[in-house]
């Protein structure tokens, strides 16, 4: 056994180093794009907010796995208008940048709604303090509702991520070439025909991903949020 897990333990370090470009490549780009759709989808203007919440409640209302399927096999039908634009089918062709683009546009969905919450309940007084001390539309966005948004924000965005980390397992559909966690333990499966062993090294390594996670979103919580805690 111990001869075993030494001879599948550089697949499945790969699979980890695979599953953690995954999660925080998709994560980093859903938020960046999330924040200033978030401002928009607050819009009164409907031209500025609907697209937004269109777009949020597509990704919100179909399952990651079909967005997977519709991307890298929906647009392969295509193909012969894509190649048209080398750069574009250059990334479409490649099943890794699908996946991080199915990925991204789903997690982006999710943390726009997350903050769009955060910075739509904004305590009013904070607001009237800036706009006493004379800010402009503009200082209070950045020196006021955006920092206090998105430290309150935190606590839900930390299970999206988590969320991004589990869904990053269904990129299995698409043949991967390098395998993230879980291709790494149906390679094994499929080799040694052990049934559950993969599987459990798979799901503890999740487990210890997802643990690491945790503790890293719970110091920043801790030093983001201290202002909130009640002193005695």
């Amino acid at each position: 056994m111990n001869s075993l897990f030494a001879d599948y333990a550089p697949l499945f370090a790969n699979g980890v180093w695979v599953t953690l470009q995954l999660t925080f490549i998709s994560s980093f780009i859903g938020l960046v794009f999330a924040l200033p759709l978030a401002f928009a989808a607050l819009s009164r203007n409907p031209l500025i907010s609907t697209p937004v919440a269109s777009f949020s409640y597509f990704f919100r209302g179909t399952p990651l796995l079909i967005q997977i399927y519709l991307l890298y096999y929906g647009l392969g039908q295509f193909s012969a208008e894509l190649r048209q634009i080398p750069w574009l089918w250059n990334i479409v062709k490649q099943p890794y940048w699908c996946a991080i683009i199915a990925f991204s546009m789903n997690t982006c969905a999710y943390t726009i709604e997350i903050f769009k919450g955060s910075f739509k309940n904004t305590p009013k007084g904070e607001i009237e303090a800036a706009i006493a001390m004379g800010m402009s539309k503009w200082q209070i966005f950045y020196r006021v509702i955006f920092p206090s948004g998105f430290r309150r924000a935190l606590p839900a965005y930390s299970n999206e991520v988590i969320f991004m980390l589990h869904g990053t397992a269904q990129v299995f559909v698409i043949a991967l070439t390098n395998l993230d966690i879980l291709g790494a333990a149906n390679r094994m499966k499929n080799v040694t025909f052990l049934q559950f062993t993969p599987y459990l090294i798979a799901a503890c390594l999740y487990l210890v991903i997802t643990f690491l996670l945790i503790f890293i979103f719970k110091k920043c919580e801790k030093r983001w949020l201290s202002y909130l805690q009640p002193t005695h």
